[in-house]
């Protein structure tokens, strides 16, 4: 079966992909959702002055805004209706899945099969409405602090109005996004939220190269460096594309039965990939420092004497993008998603039950509880190594930008999330051209099958 659908994967033309008309629609329903979000990052919130607000994000450019405005393809330098992105909803969904793990009541629901997935599904657009809420007013009103203190009138009048006004807009923008995402999933091809995520950090490549390039024609950076940034790059992804197609393969047997040639025993691979968690714990790691940083942020630049308002600014400088306080943190952060999204990914427990089930065992390994012990005692060395690979993949450009003084937006973590995203991307566009072939296939063999009427 497997050589079967190597082959299929081998004969795949431009013909075939004329012919899946699902496959296209799927296509066209993607990319349509993604046009819709770059057209919305350039729709201002009602009250602003785009000119006044691109020169008020250069005089705060640098560190956590950056880092928001790369995930929102720019949306933030505009203070678009989607500046919040689906941050809030990736937070939301940290929450839940934890809660998932943590809390009975909740626990219960995943047990329930289809019926409990929609209701936790319904609690995490809940808790996003509540999160955007409070992130869309602190950055309203951080934003009405911020022109105040630079002296440019990025918002044309200031007020409660303008407070309600821009915190509905971005709480829409950040529910119309969800909503767009998971439209993508359900009705297009691959995970919805990833692509927007992506979507963002591609729209901002054009301008990064631009950035790189004019800086080693003015001389402010070396030809040397540049190019060792871009052989880096190039290295990055090829390192990424190796490691996210790297599987520990577990041999299954399975009792011996009778068949046309005798007795045979029939054997299976069970594939683990080393990295089962994919792109989601940099995400929820970042997600997870961004929003107590908006609070800082927020709380630093009210102004004051006190000494509560120093604290917070002092706080928010060690946790800046680049710092060590702020790599340390986004490291274990990463580490820790990765073993716990691993461990929701992939059930030991059920996995023995349902090789017990089947007649299936490990050569050497009893079926029930050793078989699922022998499963964690693999998933966490695997693991282990998975959670070792993100995070240097995360934090190794940074700590080298950091060292040579530049301010690169596009990451470890970008081009993580963009590599990651598009290889499963086209892994389930040649899945479904497979499943058309399949289906192209049973078509004449039942028409060839078919007795002839007398």
């Amino acid at each position: 079966m497997a050589s079967a659908a190597e082959h299929l994967a081998s004969s795949i033309t431009f013909a075939n992909f004329q012919k899946a008309t699902e496959l296209k629609r799927r296509l066209w329903f993607t990319v349509g959702g993604l046009i819709l979000f770059r057209l919305l990052s350039f729709v201002p919130v009602p009250g602003i002055d785009p000119a006044a607000m691109a020169a008020l994000y250069q005089t705060q450019s640098g560190g956590i805004l950056d880092v928001f405005n790369t995930f929102s393809g720019g949306a933030l330098q505009r203070f678009s209706i989607v500046a919040l992105g689906v941050m809030p909803y990736i937070t939301a969904s940290i929450v839940v899945q934890l809660g998932g793990t943590l809390y009975e009541p909740w626990k219960a629901l995943k047990k329930e099969g289809e019926s409990g997935r929609k209701k936790l599904n319904q609690y995490t657009r809940y808790l996003t409405v509540a999160i955007t809420l409070v992130q869309g007013y602190l950055a309203v009103k951080g934003l009405e602090s911020q022109s105040i203190r630079q002296g440019i009138q990025a918002v044309v009048a200031p007020g409660f109005l303008f407070e309600v006004a821009g915190t509905v807009s971005l709480v829409g923008g950040t529910l119309f996004l969800m909503w767009i995402g998971e439209q993508i999933t359900s009705r297009g091809i691959g995970n919805g939220v990833s692509l927007i995520i992506m979507a963002g950090i591609v729209a901002r490549l054009p301008q990064a190269v631009g950035q790189l390039l004019e800086g080693s024609r003015s001389g402010s950076l070396s030809g040397i460096l540049v190019f060792g940034i871009i052989v880096l790059s190039i290295a990055l992804v090829l390192f990424i594309c190796f490691m996210e197609r790297a599987q520990r393969r577990v041999l299954i047997q399975y009792p011996k039965r009778q068949t046309v040639r005798g007795m045979q025993q029939e054997r299976s691979h069970l594939p683990i990939k080393l990295n089962t968690a994919g792109v989601i714990p940099p995400i929820f790691a970042s997600s997870l420092l961004l929003m107590p940083l908006t609070i800082l942020n927020w709380a630093g630049n009210r102004g004051g004497t006190g000494g509560a308002s120093d604290w917070l600014i002092t706080i928010s400088t060690y946790l800046q993008p680049h710092a060590p306080a702020y790599m340390a943190l986004y490291g274990i952060g990463i580490a820790f998603f990765t073993f716990f999204y691993t461990a929701v990914q992939f059930n030991s427990e059920e996995t023995a039950d349902n090789l017990k089930r089947h007649g299936g065992f490990i050569p050497g390994i009893r079926p029930g509880k050793a078989t699922e012990d022998y499963f964690d005692y693999v998933l966490n060395r695997i693991t282990v190594v998975g959670a070792a690979y993100l995070v240097l993949i995360c934090l190794i450009p940074q700590i080298l930008s950091a060292q040579a003084g530049l301010n690169i937006q596009l990451g470890g973590t970008s081009l993580l999330i963009v590599v990651n995203v598009t290889m499963d991307t086209v892994s389930q566009i040649q899945s479904h051209l497979i499943a058309h072939q399949y289906g192209d296939l049973i078509k004449k063999a039942k028409l060839k099958t078919t007795p002839r009427r007398r």
